[in-house]
């Protein structure tokens, strides 16, 4: 009897510890603007030391995702300086480099582009990307449209963003011609998502306070028409952290209507002092 029952005690701990049991895990879907990071530190807006990359790949490691959309990122080869390749497959959008411009002391821009850094063994499927979101030019960044599955999780379809800056709420700012511009374009994806039969998220820095009340943008992008258009913020009533001049979230997980019934959590990883690796914290959305 006590032989039998130490076998079965066992034979339970053996599926405790199953691949198929890890599966009921959240699924960890993150965004990070990550600020210009290019692959030689001595380049670009943003000068870094190697203990600077190494710094930002221990932050990668503790957020410990299984998706992130990443924004300011200059190539696959930049990527690779924070997100182990042995765990994590790399995609960047096609958009060749915008036109080059000085960004103070001497330095000149690198490629921004935005991409995805996901856990090898999730199944990747790329669409084209969100070119039109360029408006034409080829300093605006495109969106990177792919479907995810993860063993034990229902696809997800997932789109990064990072939209036009300066135009934060309202509509009077010089910036926001360009971002209205870009909207109708968003939300033309969004439908045509929300009438398919896959849940969708789209991700990044939206350069937007979408939280605020009665927010223009927010207004157009969740109709409910059709009704898994009916989106929701993952941060949902919760202010960021990362810098205490900013009390209003930019950076967001919008989820449709069947990927929200799916959050389990929302969080944001900051940075320790003298750790500071990007002007942007990443967050992150727990999804059964």
């Amino acid at each position: 009897m006590l032989a039998r029952f130490a076998a079965l005690v066992v034979a339970l701990f053996g599926l405790a510890l199953s691949p198929s049991a890890a599966l009921t895990a959240p699924l960890r879907v993150a965004t990070w603007n990550m600020e210009h990071l290019s692959e030689d530190g001595a380049k670009g807006c943003k000068p870094r030391t190697d203990a600077d990359y190494e710094t930002m790949r221990r932050y990668a490691e503790r957020l410990n995702a299984d998706v992130v959309a990443f924004e300011e990122v200059e190539s696959v080869k930049a990527a690779a300086r924070v997100f182990d390749p042995a765990k994590y497959q790399l995609l960047i959008e096609a958009r060749p480099a915008g036109n080059p411009f000085p960004c103070g002391e001497g330095r000149t821009l690198t490629r921004q582009a935005v991409g995805f850094a996901i856990r090898k063994g999730i199944t990747v499927e790329r669409a084209p990307d969100l070119t039109d979101l360029q408006l034409g030019d080829p300093n605006l960044r495109g969106g990177v449209d792919v479907t995810i599955r993860a063993p034990g999780h229902a696809p997800l379809r997932l789109l990064a963003v990072h939209l036009k800056s300066g135009c934060f709420a309202g509509d009077a700012a010089k910036a926001c011609a360009t971002l209205m511009r870009q909207v109708p374009i968003l939300e033309r994806w969004i439908d045509a998502r929300a009438a398919e039969g896959v849940r969708f998220a789209v991700l990044g820095d939206f350069n937007r306070r979408l939280a605020r009340a009665d927010d223009v943008v927010w207004r157009e992008i969740d109709d409910a028409d059709p009704p898994n258009a009916d989106l929701s913020l993952a941060e949902g009533s919760a202010g960021p952290k990362c810098d205490p001049r900013y009390s209003e979230f930019i950076d967001h997980i919008v989820l449709d209507a069947r990927a929200a019934r799916d959050l389990e959590g929302f969080e944001e990883l900051t940075y320790a002092a003298g750790e500071r690796g990007s002007d942007h914290c990443p967050v992150l959305a727990r999804l059964k």
